[in-house]
């Protein structure tokens, strides 16, 4: 069983292979990052020089990371095949924004989305979201990711965690310091292939694990299923002891994407509404994914970046989800452990598998592709928090008329204090006990829905103001602390019943988004209407003109709409196929 190997033993091969990668893509950081000292625009965006797949690549990279390599893969292994709606589900928010928000933000030629909020609505707006950006990518990402590498150093070869965590924080943000988002997005054009070449590798050897002496990924493929259908021994006790915490249920179906509304990680209604209440926070308000699109040549390039993304979330749950299958099958015996031990222990689930199954010579090759995750995150998220520190805090409040020279080197300063937060937040996380990807999802669904709604809001209608606006955010996050109360305190004021449907996450993520929008609604139409400055062509969507239609691919073979339609069918094609309507028991 996994929990039985206790080392992780490395031949010369291994580290040729890791110190070749590093020496790479060293090289790459390097090579990109060498003219970037002196710019704002070239430190921060690349001086917007980025093609498509640069851009596809680097959005993807700064997207993977321990949480999916350690979190979601541990994730999977409790929940099932439901976990893979994680990236499946993506096609709703890449749509938005493919068709919806990049013509906006790149019309304006901002830095940062808190400056496009100002344009839009206010300055108190902006600094707000300025100042929450800067605390969730500190203790939702940087701090989440640290920690997941640091669960793999410590389980693999025995580390401290706390040690693990320090070592990974001080190596892996050295080039998004040194060399800006030009560095940084480089960079995960070489880490992706990695990554994804060494996720897809441990999928296949784990099929031949199980096939046994057969040596077949058809009969590995077919023992997984079996035993995720969990219809008896181990398997079928594992899953009927833990029905009621996955979905307050006495049944539960690990191989069905559709699952019940109160399944506490994806209930069936967040395929629906997921995308606007997280979804369109995580793809478009994050200011560490959406640089990519900022730092593109033009909007075509940005667009296709993202359809290119979007063919990668297709491949992603061969790299995530498989896996938790394949531990499953494997080990089901974790889930027979009390249900607030078995999280943490599933979250070490992945690297006791690279254990069993990769040879010594192919392990630094996994160790690169683990590695590349944790590097190509940590940078993404340092480069972007280090933009809104300094172009959104620094130079709108503190010093306005700061030199270019200037604002490179506060964001040098930024990134160094940043990463030296986040070293310490990890070590805290390391302390509880929700396990990695609970933890980041708990928080997605607290910051996400306000500054979704609104601004979703006040790109399709113009009537909406900075009072409705504002007015919409601060009581949005009233009332989700007011949820968080009511399910630490008074979990029988409402009954079981609604008691049961408000646990998860996500429909905790719709009730604030519902009462966001009906506040910004509400308020603005009962107030002024916006200055025509704040609801011009290049800010809010144009009706009559549908001003979101240019640059959409000059040949039909780079048509930006064939791409997406075709990415869009797929994600259909695989969301019916691993339904009930296949799996069903």
């Amino acid at each position: 069983m996994l929990s039985a190997v206790n080392n992780f033993q490395l031949h010369f091969l291994d580290y040729l292979a890791f110190g070749t990668y590093l020496l790479i893509v060293c090289g790459i950081g390097f090579w990109a990052g060498r003219k970037t000292k002196s710019d704002s625009e070239d430190y921060f965006l690349a001086g917007r020089s980025l093609p498509w797949y640069v851009i596809g690549a680097s959005y993807i990279a700064a997207n993977i990371s321990t949480e999916h390599f350690i979190g979601m893969i541990g994730a999977t292994y409790i929940f099932g095949i439901s976990v893979a709606m994680y990236e499946w589900g993506n096609i709703n928010s890449f749509s938005v924004l493919i068709w919806l928000f990049i013509p906006f933000l790149l019309a304006t030629r901002v830095f940062t989305i808190p400056e496009f909020l100002e344009k839009r609505f206010n300055i108190i707006l902006r600094q707000f979201f300025a100042c929450l950006s800067v605390v969730s990518n500190v203790f939702a990402f940087l701090a989440a990711v640290l920690y997941g590498g640091g669960v793999a150093l410590q389980t693999l070869f025995g580390w401290r965690i706390e040690i693990a965590i320090i070592a990974l924080g001080a190596v892996t943000g050295t080039w998004a310091i040194y060399g800006g988002l030009k560095s940084v997005a480089w960079m995960d054009l070489f880490t992706l292939i990695i990554m994804i070449f060494g996720g897809i590798m441990v999928a296949i050897l784990g099929l031949y694990m199980l096939s046994g002496d057969e040596h077949s990924l058809v009969k590995g493929w077919q023992t997984m299923i079996e035993a995720n259908k969990a219809n008896s021994g181990v398997w079928a006790q594992a899953v009927s002891q833990n029905a009621r915490n996955m979905a307050a249920s006495d049944t539960y179906n690990r191989l069905s994407v559709i699952q019940p509304a109160t399944h506490i990680v994806v209930p069936w209604p967040s395929l629906i509404y997921g995308f606007l209440a997280i979804g369109i926070w995580y793809t478009v308000l994050n200011q560490f994914m959406i640089q990519r699109v900022f730092g593109a040549k033009n909007m075509y390039h940005a667009r296709m970046g993202i359809v290119f993304a979007g063919y990668m979330k297709i491949l992603m749950p061969v790299i995530v989800v498989v896996p938790g299958l394949i531990l499953f099958a494997v080990s089901p015996e974790i889930m027979l452990k009390p249900w607030e031990e078995i999280r943490p222990a599933a979250d070490q689930s992945y690297v006791r598998m690279l254990q069993m199954v990769v040879p010594i010579g192919l392990r630094g090759l996994f160790l690169a592709a683990l590695f590349g995750a944790i590097q190509s995150t940590v940078n993404a998220v340092l480069n972007s928090t280090a933009t809104i520190v300094t172009l959104d805090i620094y130079k709108r409040m503190i010093n306005k008329k700061a030199s270019e020279k200037k604002l490179v080197t506060i964001g040098i300063i930024s990134s160094i204090s940043i990463i030296i937060i986040s070293i310490l937040m990890a070590g805290i996380i390391s302390k509880m006990q929700l396990g990695l990807f609970m933890y980041i999802q708990i928080l997605y669904a607290f910051f996400a829905p306000p500054f979704a709604a609104i601004f979703l809001l006040g790109i399709l209608y113009n009537r909406i103001n900075s009072k409705g606006a504002t007015a919409a955010v601060f009581s949005g996050f009233a009332f989700g602390i007011l949820l968080k109360v009511y399910l630490a305190l008074c979990p029988n004021l409402l009954g079981a019943a609604i008691y049961d449907l408000v646990v998860p996450f996500g429909n905790q993520a719709l009730l604030s988004w519902l009462f966001s929008v009906i506040v910004c609604l509400t308020v603005s139409l009962v107030t002024a209407p916006p200055k025509p400055e704040q609801v011009s062509d290049n800010l809010t969507l144009n009706w009559k003109k549908m001003n979101i239609f240019g640059e959409l691919g000059d040949k039909w073979y780079k048509s930006v709409i064939l791409w997406w339609s075709l990415f869009a069918a797929c994600i259909a094609a695989l969301i019916l196929t691993f339904s009930q309507i296949v799996f069903g028991k």
